[in-house]
């Protein structure tokens, strides 16, 4: 892409005056602690030890002259010990002083004027008084007095080499002082230069880069709030030209999805409408015919019955079966398309109740085969925030197929509890099952278990997807375990509305009673519902309520 520079040809400068700096710095120390080490070193191990050896000359002389006093005045010979040793350390310091002090002109002469004068004391006093006698008898003031002369000499001109010497120490330390503090001053020189080249680049890489970068972001902050009128800038380095750019087509290519998503969202409003005109017209145009072939059926069963033979009754009962299987279906679409499109009208909606009435609803239908519905439900109202009408319908159809999937004479247990802030509504059968491979398959439009179909238990696979389409409107969870050949068990869970509240006691309802046709062996008097002989003919499906309701599996 042409236009700027890349971020390399933009950094690279930068990093490398700061390597620049940074090395020449480290030059400039290691010079700086070099010099510095090497006036250290000068002094401790040259100067100082030189100046020490200078001391121990005088040190040399005071003794020797200290000896040879104590001779004189006493004659004892243990003075002459002390002076010959002296005598033989003289030299050795001399070498070490006069060593030093080659090459240095002042202070070579300075330290052979001392020696001269240090050897004139030894040569015209110092040995001429140690060989001669000594005690006070042998005492001469001449001859003192030209040693007292001679070692003011000696003196006077020690005095100079140390001082030279004292000068010397002075001028090294000064010198190492001087190297440094330069060192230091070039070190801290060179920090404000590499400071004043980082603050510039600085400057330079936020114009040239982080605005830019800046900006870039400001824009994909815009196009995630869904701006549609958002273009970046191409500016800055190669690299960020090169986003905006790739940010500009895929603003462009995010308008045309736009656009699209909104011909196909009004396509899809279209198709929805559509579907809702054709299930609503559909069910009307054939459930008013199917009324009418039900009357009929049923006329022709009153007008010919006990006189058709039992070929045109088997006809006219899968004829009777087939127009209620039809019903039960467009029931089922009806009621599935209200639950998919309708808007859910909220109210404080007491699960427990419903759970009640719902088995209530399914006692009948369980009775005729001998299952027992056992309902285990707390002592307190347990209010959700919810479709009375939709909730009632899940949970009718939940209990409904458990019983319809049950075994004559089983067992269904329908149990709700309370967890934190949600409730669990729980329907468990023991009947056939659903296999393993088929329950991810399960709530699919029209999809019904393959022993389902074998068992030839009626249904139209619609049932399951009418439940969880009702708890998905309520933000709740349908969970269903199964295990084939032993049961099944659904689990409702929704979201409790405020605290649970104490059940008013309430007298219970009256048991259903049902009395068989006449004529028939059970027309002795009444008869309960959980009888498992019981035979009770309901209008439409079992125990279907004329609104559309039909429970189904």
């Amino acid at each position: 892409m042409s236009g700027g520079r890349p971020v390399a040809r933009l950094v690279a400068p930068v990093i490398t005056r700061v390597w620049a700096l940074v090395g020449l710095m480290a030059l400039i120390a290691i010079t700086g602690v070099v010099l510095s080490t090497r006036s250290v070193d000068y002094v401790s191990d040259r100067l100082q030890p030189a100046a020490a050896a200078n001391q121990d000359v005088l040190q040399d002389l005071t003794d020797m002259e200290a000896a040879v006093g104590a001779y004189a005045r006493s004659g004892e010979t243990a003075s002459i010990d002390d002076y010959r040793q002296a005598l033989s350390r003289l030299p050795a310091h001399e070498q070490r002083v006069a060593q030093f002090a080659r090459g240095d002109v002042e202070l070579e002469l300075l330290v052979a004027r001392q020696e001269a004068t240090a050897q004139a004391w030894l040569d015209r006093y110092a040995e001429p008084r140690v060989a001669a006698p000594g005690g006070p008898e042998t005492f001469q003031p001449k001859r003192f007095r030209t040693g007292q002369v001679r070692f003011a000499e000696f003196r006077s001109a020690h005095q100079e080499t140390s001082e030279a010497f004292d000068r010397r120490v002075r001028q090294a330390n000064a010198d190492a002082g001087v190297r440094l503090k330069g060192t230091i001053i070039a070190i801290l020189a060179l920090a404000a230069a590499a400071w004043y080249v980082v603050a510039r680049a600085r400057r330079r890489l936020l114009d040239e880069l982080s605005r830019p970068l800046a900006d870039l972001e400001a824009v994909v902050q815009r196009m995630a709030r869904n701006d549609p009128d958002v273009r970046a800038e191409a500016a800055g380095p190669q690299e960020v030209r090169a986003v905006a750019a790739a940010l500009n087509e895929f603003a462009e290519a995010q308008g045309r999805a736009r656009a699209v998503e909104h011909r196909i969202q009004d396509e899809l409003r279209t198709l929805d409408t559509a579907k809702d005109d054709f299930v609503s017209n559909v069910s009307h145009e054939l459930r008013t015919p199917l009324t009418t072939i039900s009357g009929y059926l049923e006329m022709v069963a009153e007008e010919f019955e006990d006189v058709m033979a039992p070929r045109h009754e088997r006809m006219l009962e899968a004829t009777r079966r087939n127009v209620t299987r039809l019903k039960t279906l467009i029931d089922d679409l009806l009621t599935l398309s209200k639950a998919e499109a309708r808007g859910t009208d909220l109210e404080q909606v007491d699960v427990v109740a419903l759970v009640r009435d719902a088995v209530t609803d399914v006692r009948i239908t369980a009775a005729r085969r001998g299952i027992q519905v056992e309902v285990a439900v707390p002592d307190e109202q347990l209010m959700v925030l919810g479709d009375r009408a939709m909730l009632h319908r899940a949970f009718l159809n939940v209990t409904a197929n458990a019983v319809k999937f049950s075994r004559d004479g089983g067992t269904v247990e329908v149990a709700v509890a309370r967890v934190r802030q949600r409730v669990t509504v729980t329907v468990t059968d023991h009947g056939i099952g659903i296999p393993a491979a088929e329950i991810d398959r399960l709530g699919s439009r029209f999809f019904r278990a393959s022993n389902a179909v074998t068992n030839e238990i009626a249904g139209t696979g619609l049932g399951l997807r009418i439940v969880q389409t009702i708890i998905e409107k309520h933000a709740g969870d349908v969970v269903i375990e199964s295990d084939e050949g032993k049961g099944t068990a659904v689990a409702i869970d929704l979201r409790l509305q405020g605290e649970p509240r104490a059940r008013v006691a309430a007298p219970p309802p009256p048991e259903p009673v049902f009395r068989a046709e006449p004529g028939t062996e059970r027309d002795a008097g009444p008869v309960r519902a959980e009888d498992p002989e019981v035979l009770v003919e309901t209008a439409g499906s079992e125990a279907a309520p004329d609104d559309g309701s039909v429970i189904t599996g």
